[in-house]
């Protein structure tokens, strides 16, 4: 078994390593050695649980899920999430996960339903901002309350985009993370990818260390193209007579992903992966109706 990292669970800390740890005692798995046992994959991806393909792009690769589920657990010391439906890298070296400067996007699937687009086209994206940004402001008691950091939204680092053709939506938030004195802990981009489908939508979160928020920006269209559902499932093959309908729209999916007004902002878990990789993950929260949860890992 891989040696896992001896690091504080300390909220966004910023590690003086930049490669992992390695393994001392004798029978334990060098980081190295645990690469090795990885199997990306290149080409076309199918993704039998929400009925969608990849197809990776040349320069790219995919992790299945057992694998890039190893890689959160094992190797970035994430919470375990049997959901991950598994993990591009922006390298066909899966050593690429050993690399603090790369990126790479978790892929799950939401099976809340079809979701309307309807309001896709009303939406006044600056003064969503503002509404998050208020509410990001009067959870922050709450959070420090629990033990989470305070959290600032500097605003859209990328507005929202939806494209009406291919049912896909991006943004990606400028998020500043403070210390309970009040200074400045960390600042950080959360990229999310949304790609609606007939039973639901195809969640891609981007894990980038700040460092490589230039090179996010530039790739993230040429993953946005990688994603679609499988004939049969896709948008348009939606029928409302005998398919679930999502209780959101296109505004809840965008706002769920920072700030939910009924407490959950409080506490929505920020995963804190080693090589100063952070992911904040979206979460599509109306009435109650909660897709996912995440809290720290203990200790």
């Amino acid at each position: 078994m891989l040696r896992k990292m001896m690091l504080p669970v300390l909220w966004l800390a910023v590690f003086a390593c930049t490669t992992p740890v390695l393994a001392e005692e004798s029978g334990d798995m060098t980081a190295e050695q645990f690469v090795a046992t990885l199997h990306p994959v290149t080409g076309p991806v199918t993704l039998p649980g929400a009925q969608a393909t990849l197809n990776i792009a040349d320069g790219y690769s995919f992790l299945p899920a057992a694998d890039a589920q190893r890689v959160l657990t094992q190797l970035w010391n994430n919470p375990p999430d049997s959901d991950v439906l598994g993990m591009i890298l922006p390298s066909s070296d899966a050593r690429a996960v050993l690399d603090d400067k790369n990126w790479a996007v978790v892929v799950t699937f939401v099976d809340d339903g079809y979701v309307s687009d309807e309001d896709a086209a009303k939406i006044d994206y600056n003064d969503m901002l503002k509404d998050m940004q208020k509410s990001t402001e009067d959870e922050n008691a709450d959070r420090l309350k629990e033990g989470y950091p305070a959290i600032e939204l500097m605003g859209w680092a990328e507005p929202p985009h939806y494209d009406t053709a291919s049912h896909k939506l991006y943004w990606a938030q400028d998020l500043r993370f403070k210390r309970t004195n009040g200074s400045d802990e960390n600042r950080t981009l959360n990229y999310a990818i949304r790609v609606l489908g007939r039973q639901g939508y195809l969640s891609l979160n981007a894990v980038a260390p700040i460092e490589a928020l230039a090179q996010v920006r530039a790739d993230m269209p040429q993953v946005v193209e990688m994603a679609d559902f499988d004939a049969g499932q896709r948008y348009t093959d939606y029928n409302p007579s005998t398919d679930k309908a999502a209780a959101y729209g296109i505004a809840a999916l965008v706002a769920g992903g920072i700030a939910a007004k009924a407490g959950l902002f409080a506490k929505l878990g920020v995963l804190l992966l080693a090589f100063k990789k952070f992911i904040v993950l979206g979460v599509a929260a109306v009435g109650g109706v909660i897709a996912k949860l995440f809290k720290r890992k203990q200790a």
